[in-house]
């Protein structure tokens, strides 16, 4: 299963452009709202979650936890003490870690996957300064995926789906939804 966090103020092309990837891939999805059902983006688009943080069971239930950017949505996301215990346990168990735009922002704050390569909406890089910022649209390093921003939201999910799934599924959703290779 893979965890999509939601914070008042997500980026709502990010966040669902993932979920929809994954679930095209048949990858369970659970949309988790950390303080409530019904979250609104940040253009004022509002979704329902699947449930909260009791909806995820264990960790062990868990392939990958995903970051979506948007602010004030990763500041929301850096706030909750939650999400940092659950990033913490996925470093610990070697789960996935994904986070795009902003977002990375919440891996530095509570210190997991250190020294990893990533990518972030520009000027965010220096808010995790013990990581090595590419600026490349997507960056993967061992069990950290990290993507610019809204433009590469369809790549980032790809890119989670090449690594739970495998790179033959990944190519042929790029086909079935007409992306440039």
């Amino acid at each position: 299963m893979v965890v999509v966090f939601f914070a008042e103020g997500f980026e709502e092309v990010e966040a669902l452009a993932t979920v929809d990837v994954l679930r095209r891939a048949k990858i369970e999805v659970k949309m988790i709202g950390i303080h409530e059902m019904l979250v609104k983006g940040s253009h004022g688009i509002s979704v329902e979650m699947d449930g909260g943080f009791d909806a995820i069971g264990s960790i062990d239930n868990v392939q990958c936890i995903v970051l979506p950017g948007g602010m004030p949505g990763s500041n929301n996301l850096k706030a909750s003490e939650e999400v940092g215990e659950w990033l913490k346990k996925a470093e610990a168990s070697g789960k996935y870690v994904a986070a795009i735009c902003a977002a990375p922002i919440v891996i530095g704050h509570f210190g997991i996957m250190e020294g990893k390569k990533f990518t972030c909406y520009p000027g965010f890089e220096k808010e995790l300064p013990n990581h090595s910022h590419v600026p490349e649209s997507v960056v993967v390093d061992g069990k950290l995926i990290t993507a610019k921003g809204i433009g590469v939201a369809m790549d980032f999910g790809l890119e989670i789906v090449k690594h739970l799934k495998d790179p033959n599924t990944s190519d042929a959703l790029r086909v079935q939804m007409v992306m440039k290779n």
